[in-house]
């Protein structure tokens, strides 16, 4: 079993990506990830050069593309997306939202969305995953929104971007959540805090080293660390969560 690679979503920038992202690839690779995962605005004209550019200059790998609900939806956006991705060498494409969160049926309405996105990415030689928040756990007549997708969508066709902060948030355990879901696993974000905090790893409530047990037996391709927001500046924001990668035995 090969050890995962480290990758950042480069959130925790604050934007600062969007016009700087040479230099920001720059610190990432200095701190020591093995890559990044990145927002649907760069999925434009002239993005895999960019991006490509960027990731070949400093020697990091596109771990991952995250795109809403809405770009999922889009047929000409999601051709260009996988064109995006296999012009970066990259493997994951991230959707997070569903058409309606209010309702149960707004999960299974998107459920019929994501086999079909899945099955054109898997045709592509790349892999869609769905990324679950806390939101995902609310129950309509005591069936959990996020079970509910899981169930109505095609194992081989429609993986899991599990992130075990909302997993934590959302009222159950991460690593049982991981277990559960086996077959669907296909990549993770680490993340740590409490509810309305976000924190470098290893300093918040969530058990993220069970986590990391029940991951590695699933032979993870990438551990994906994830801030929304830091108090720190990002680089030594980044440094502190890799260190504790690091200590989990990554």
């Amino acid at each position: 079993m090969a050890d995962p690679k480290l990758g950042l979503q480069l959130i925790v920038y604050g934007g600062r990506q969007d016009d700087d992202l040479r230099g920001v690839l720059e610190e990432v690779a200095e701190v020591g990830y093995d890559g990044v995962e990145i927002g649907a605005n760069f999925v434009d004209e002239g993005g895999v050069d960019l991006v490509k550019g960027a990731l070949d200059a400093t020697g990091l790998e596109l771990a991952g593309l995250h795109a809403g609900y809405a770009s999922y939806t889009d047929p000409e956006w999601l051709g260009r997306a996988i064109d995006f991705c296999k012009g970066c060498g990259c493997e994951y494409l991230m959707c997070s939202g569903v058409s309606d969160r209010e309702s149960l049926q707004g999960y299974l309405d998107s459920a019929l969305t994501f086999n079909a996105v899945g099955e054109q990415c898997m045709e592509a030689g790349l892999v869609f995953c769905y990324h679950n928040h806390a939101w995902e756990f609310e129950s309509f007549d005591g069936t959990k929104g996020i079970h509910a997708l899981i169930n109505a969508t095609k194992p081989d066709l429609v993986k899991l971007c599990i992130d075990v902060y909302w997993v934590h948030i959302g009222g159950e355990d991460p690593a049982e959540f991981i277990a559960r879901y086996h077959d669907r696993t296909g990549y993770y974000h680490f993340k740590d805090g409490w509810e309305g905090k976000f924190i470098e790893l290893g300093e918040g409530e969530v058990d993220l080293v069970s986590a990391r047990e029940a991951a590695m037996k699933l032979d993870p391709a990438w551990i994906t660390c994830e801030q929304d927001r830091t108090e720190l500046e990002p680089k030594e924001s980044i440094a502190k969560s890799l260190a504790y990668l690091h200590e989990l035995g990554f």
